[in-house]
């Protein structure tokens, strides 16, 4: 079926062991190997969450290895951004006008101008990346957002500490899903369905809240309809039965806890608590009217989680590639409070971020210096949004209203903003606009088709790279990406090209980066832990234990905070993306949803996968948005008809696929589809959600707050 996969000649067989770049759970695989040549990817045995398994885009990863869109060699652009013509070129040549572009941004005192966008920020590159930017002199580096930037910043309001939350999932015993996709791509997808058979093994009781059926609240033991974006407005209708029930944990509250009470502040007033706030706004009849949800539900589901022994209350948005708003997260984390279960057995843990990264400070000069002290483009860190460490979803927009763009050079390694941002006509706008752009895909993408020079990376089996846990692991894990074939192209390590471009640049930024290569730096930083990441695949904690709750705060008061200054709840949860457009033109609301089948990050879904996403969903070209029964018929509309989906973002032609599984006024369209016609397996077929929702800013954070935009379904 597809020639580039052709059948290996006999040979010798042998196995790899590897850790997937691939997805956000970062599956351990072993590769099944005839001779030198990849033939079949399984679950590794022993790896920490996945075990023997794999998610079915990391086995079929050989199709990105042998696949047509991998990038052979650098390349230079030729014609206008986003046509596609190239030109080749070597690496020395491209290393070198790298080199002068940046030595003339230094010279002419902006080095500020320069920005690094990656998808991750821990482990060996993307430390690389952040030191160059360090000695270049600018403070721009920037990741995607990601749940996991909502979930640090509410461990470090409320615990006061500098962590990720772990889920002890395996051990609770009533699992309360607050739009989290568990199972739909969330976290590391083989742990999440381990998980669930051990719920079912001990009759634990798993509720899903969010407002479509997926396939995590098909599975769950209750699915809880709600309106979209109101899951925190939720949380706190459910903490209120608690508090008004005393079904609290009071031991934990009134000696570990801060905030929960009112309080008189040094200015002499008083200043309501967790409590009144909760008991005088969030009434289960109150809550009903804001989410859908019957009071009588919100009331069994709050005394049904304070009374089992190990509750876990966790939220996100489907897989977790959006942060959502600070105030959901700190209500949802409220309830894991309330019934005592932080960093407890079956709880929510915060597990210290990696710090294995230990290099010797870099010396700076004037220059560095003078262009770290600036503001940084996106504006976090700044006065206005003090919390945040990166804020990716406002960079469009800030660049588009510059005459000129504050960014002059941008690195993209990792990521493809280009596809994943949303308002991706904005994003792309905001991309042309930028002088120099310098792409480090492995495979041809959205990005790299606006960039002016492709340094393509080793593909993912191909190269080592440190790998720190996904999400959601509750134990300290490091992976280790090892090369199982030797590089099938004219590609080098983003971390020897990164090596390359300081040693071009000479002065104190080459002397930042004293490694011979990239190995080399990766095994003098790893130390004594790089043996047994090469005999066993990753290195894993088992015997972790969290902090107990009399070292566990670090807040001013040593207590977990139920109230933060940076936060209120007072507010009736983050709003639906409003962003043009009145309730009149546009009636509905349009969903993202996540699935297995399609990967909706910076990794094209594979052919072998494409193939098993239902024919509702995708036939043909043709994307299916899913719709209440109900809505339908009153928009006239029928299984399968095409129909016009209007957003205040643009009107895209779609078909309908009418369900009793989606609450009323809702339109779902999923994610992963709609990429560019770079090879004809995947491209071209369906829509980019992304195209038709807006970023909606959240007030205190400002990270995206948006779940959903305001749209209209008619018959084509």
């Amino acid at each position: 079926m597809w020639p580039w996969t052709p059948v290996p000649k006999n040979g010798e067989a042998n196995v790899v062991n590897s850790v997937s770049t691939l997805c956000g759970g970062c599956c351990g695989i072993s590769v099944r190997k005839i001779d030198n040549r990849a033939v079949k990817i399984e679950g590794m045995p022993g790896y920490p969450g996945s075990d023997g398994k794999a998610c079915p885009l990391c086995l079929s990863g050989l199709q990105k290895l042998y696949g047509p869109t991998a990038v052979s060699s650098p390349l230079k652009r030729v014609g206008e951004r986003g046509q596609g013509k190239w030109k080749k070129i070597s690496w020395d040549a491209a290393i070198a006008e790298i080199a002068e572009k940046l030595g003339r941004m230094r010279e002419d005192g902006r080095p500020q101008g320069l920005a690094c966008i990656m998808d991750r920020e821990c482990g060996t590159v993307p430390a690389l990346f952040q030191r160059f930017l360090q000695v270049y002199g600018s403070p721009n580096f920037m990741k995607t957002a990601s749940v996991d930037d909502a979930y640090e910043l509410t461990l470090k309001l409320m615990h006061g500490v500098a962590a990720r939350p772990g889920f002890d999932l395996e051990s609770a015993d009533y699992v309360l899903s607050l739009g989290s996709g568990i199972l739909d791509g969330w976290g590391s997808t083989v742990r999440m369905f381990r998980a669930r058979a051990r719920w079912q093994e001990n009759n634990a009781k798993v509720v899903q809240v969010e407002p479509r059926l997926s396939n995590s609240a098909a599975k769950a033991d209750q699915w809880i309809p709600i309106e979209a974006g109101t899951e925190g407005v939720l949380a706190l209708g459910i903490a209120h039965v608690i508090i008004k029930e005393g079904l609290y944990n009071k031991a934990f509250v009134d000696e570990f806890g801060v905030g929960f009470e009112d309080w008189v502040g040094k200015d002499g007033k008083k200043h309501d608590g967790f409590k009144t706030i909760v008991l005088k706004h969030y009434s289960p009849s109150t809550v009903a009217g804001i989410t859908r949800v019957d009071p009588d539900i919100i009331t069994e589901t709050a005394k049904a989680f304070a009374a089992a022994s190990y509750p876990l209350a966790l939220c996100g948005r489907g897989e977790g590639r959006t942060p959502g708003a600070l105030h959901d997260f700190m209500a949802v984390h409220a309830l894991n409070a309330l019934v005592g279960n932080v960093n407890e057995k079956g709880g929510v843990w915060a597990v210290p971020l990696p710090d294995y990264v230990q290099w010797p400070e870099a010396k700076l000069d004037m220059a560095a210096e003078r262009g770290l002290a600036t503001d940084r483009v996106d504006g976090a860190g700044t006065e206005r949004y003090p919390l945040a460490k990166s804020l990716l979803t406002r960079l469009p927009e800030i660049i588009n209203a510059a005459e000129e763009s504050p960014v002059e050079a941008l690195f993209v390694s990792g990521a493809n903003p280009c596809y994943t941002l949303p308002d991706t006509a904005v994003a792309k706008a905001a991309f042309s606009k930028i002088p120099f752009i310098v792409s480090f895909a492995s495979h041809m993408d959205e990005t790299a088709m606006m960039a002016d020079l492709v340094l393509p990376d080793h593909g993912h089996l191909e190269r080592y790279e440190d790998i720190p846990a996904p999400s959601g692991m509750n134990t300290p894990v490091i992976g280790l990406c090892r090369p199982v074939v030797a590089p099938q192209r004219n590609t080098r390590h983003v971390g020897d090209a990164v090596l390359m471009i300081a040693k071009a640049m000479g002065g104190l930024v080459a002397e930042a980066f004293s490694w011979e290569s990239y190995q080399d730096c990766l095994e003098k930083t790893l130390g004594d832990n790089w043996e047994p990441l090469l005999d066993a695949g990753f290195i894993h904690n088992p015997k972790f234990t969290p902090d107990a709750w009399a070292k566990a705060f670090q807040t001013p008061s040593g207590k977990f905070a139920f109230m933060s200054d940076a936060c209120s709840y007072e507010a009736e949860g983050a709003p639906i993306a409003e962003i043009e457009g009145k309730a009149d033109a546009y009636p509905l609301t349009l969903i993202p949803y996540d699935s297995l089948r399609l990967a909706g990050g910076p990794v094209t879904t594979t052919p072998f996968v494409i193939k098993t996403v239902e024919d509702n969903v995708l036939k043909g070209k043709d994307i299916f948005v899913e719709v209440n029964r109900k809505t339908g018929g009153k928009c006239g509309l029928a299984e399968g008809v095409y129909a016009h989906l209007s957003t205040p973002k643009g009107t895209v032609k779609v078909r309908v696929h009418m369900s009793d599984g989606i609450v009323p006024g809702v339109v779902a369209m999923p994610r992963g589809l709609g990429h560019a016609e770079i090879e004809s397996y995947v491209g071209g077929k369906g829509i980019n959600v992304n195209e038709l929702i807006g970023p909606v800013e959240d007030p205190v954070s400002g990270m995206d707050a948006a779940w959903g935009i305001r749209a209209n379904l008619t018959i084509a």
